[in-house]
């Protein structure tokens, strides 16, 4: 990739593309609450601040998951290999 205008305005072109979905989800998972109270008759206690809360610690979890098993197939990886002694 070479520096530049066009680099520049690609880089732009998809940070905004990602802001945007971001925000919708964000807005999504937050209003979520209020449709389901106004729309159902079922108590729902959870306001959208609390739901969000609760989507960024699973999606957190999640990763912490991920890194600790690919954290231990790279040591499996090491072992096999000379770096290993």
């Amino acid at each position: 990739i070479r520096p530049g205008e066009s680099t520049a305005l690609y880089i732009d072109t998809i940070l905004t593309r990602l802001t945007t979905i971001g925000a919708l989800y964000l807005a999504l998972v937050c209003l979520m609450p209020e449709f389901l109270i106004a729309n159902y008759p079922i108590p729902f206690y959870l306001g959208g601040a609390s739901v969000l809360i609760v989507v960024v610690v699973a999606i957190d979890t999640v990763t912490q998951i991920q890194t600790r098993m690919m954290s231990s197939q790279y040591e499996q990886l090491i072992k096999k290999t000379k770096f290993g002694r």
